[in-house]
């Protein structure tokens, strides 16, 4: 596996999904083949400029590494609904219609937290009423092109949501349920989604982040191991940097409250997915648990989230700082990159931009106190160079 993207040392980016331009907010994909939708003139050139304005507001911020900003994902519930949706969406055997959201419906029955269930109504359930197939291609290699084509910044590509987490979100007791548990539809998705880890590398990307909450799991049920063989199989026979993003819920601000505490009950056994960093929120607990860093294996990096997405809030550049101050004491410098907590989609595009501005210049300032030899000179590979995508 490739190891390292940059030699700048603590290296900012950000999750994954950034704010739509409002002129793009009327595009929604709605389930198409996007090579399909793209054939209109006007759809492709949408999707193009919009993934070219959320990449240049990242360099103006000074980003070190980039993403797409997920420009694919539709206006759905729950502000990132589409992360589960764009697969729903595609995948054979999958409803494409808004069900009930089976994890509310248990909340409901149990009378408690009813708040979490409302917000998790309004994301959606599905079911599944047949074998997984392909269906419609996620298309993930074609965006990673388009996004490689306007910047010569090291790339991270984003991709979420994975197969364990896709059952979350799945009504297993719908009537014609094809699956009857978590794992054997996991399982079958797998293969799918490997397969397109391995076209985004066919095609160039060096630096791929799975996004999968299935990790949490292992905080209820310990016994739960099937996760971690499946985020495996995902990731089997891929030639990139990996990293895993298990964040803790974005759902209009909301996290999935019952876990928001975990991490350093299960990290030390995440650590069984054999990816070489970990993407982990920090900021939205004010840092609390950031001793957990102090478990991971001394070959495995993190992306300390010191931006909190579920908030408003433009943090000043003195309480970034302190975050990341808080992260080095767990953990050398050198295996740390700065990122947010989670994907910044929900956010105004203004909120969004201005709290990437306020990581970079925290992360300038931790640099320069760090000792010289520690800071090396940025350098950018030749591999990063655009290649234009037309169609």
């Amino acid at each position: 596996m490739r190891t390292k993207v940059t030699d700048t040392i603590l290296p900012t980016t950000m999750i994954g999904s950034y704010p739509k331009p409002r002129w793009f907010e009327e595009y929604n994909v709605a389930g198409a083949d996007l090579l399909e939708w793209w054939k209109i003139e006007k759809h492709f050139q949408a999707y193009r400029d919009a993934t070219a304005a959320c990449i240049k507001d990242q360099e103006i911020a000074g980003l070190d590494i980039v993403t797409d900003g997920q420009m694919h994902f539709d206006q759905c519930g729950g502000g990132i609904g589409s992360f589960v949706w764009y697969w729903y969406e595609r995948l054979g055997g999958f409803g494409k219609s808004k069900l009930p959201n089976p994890i509310a419906r248990r909340i409901e029955a149990s009378g408690e937290d009813l708040s979490q269930a409302a917000w998790m109504h309004d994301w959606g359930g599905t079911a599944v009423t047949d074998k997984v197939t392909r269906g419609i291609p996620g298309r993930l290699g074609e965006m990673y092109e388009i996004a490689r084509g306007l910047t010569d910044k090291p790339l991270k590509v984003s991709v979420g949501a994975g197969p364990a987490n896709l059952t979350f979100h799945v009504d297993l007791k719908y009537p014609g349920s094809h699956y009857s548990e978590q794992r054997k539809l996991a399982e079958d998705i797998v293969p799918i989604f490997n397969q397109d880890l391995k076209d985004l590398v066919a095609r160039g990307a060096e630096f791929i982040q799975i996004e999968d909450l299935g990790g949490w799991q292992l905080a209820w049920d310990p016994d739960s191991k099937w996760i971690i063989d499946v985020l495996n199989a995902w990731i089997d026979g891929v030639d990139a940097k990996i990293a895993w993003h298990s964040c803790l819920g974005a759902g209009y601000g909301n996290t999935f409250r019952t876990v928001e505490d975990a991490l350093p009950r299960v990290l030390e056994r995440w650590q069984d997915v054999k990816v070489q960093q970990y993407a982990l929120d920090f900021a939205l607990r004010d840092m609390v648990d950031v001793h957990a860093l102090k478990e991971l294996e001394p070959v495995r990096e993190v992306q300390a989230g010191v931006i909190d997405i579920r908030s408003l809030y433009i943090e000043t550049d003195d309480e970034i700082v302190r975050r990341i101050h808080k992260v080095l004491e767990y953990i050398e410098p050198e295996r740390v990159y700065l990122t947010t907590d989670c994907g910044l989609k929900a956010l105004p595009r203004f909120v969004a931009f201005e709290k990437l501005k306020a990581l970079v210049r925290a992360a300038n300032r931790v640099r320069a106190e760090l000792p010289a030899s520690k800071v090396a000179a940025p350098k950018v590979a030749a591999v990063h160079g655009r290649r234009e995508v037309f169609l």
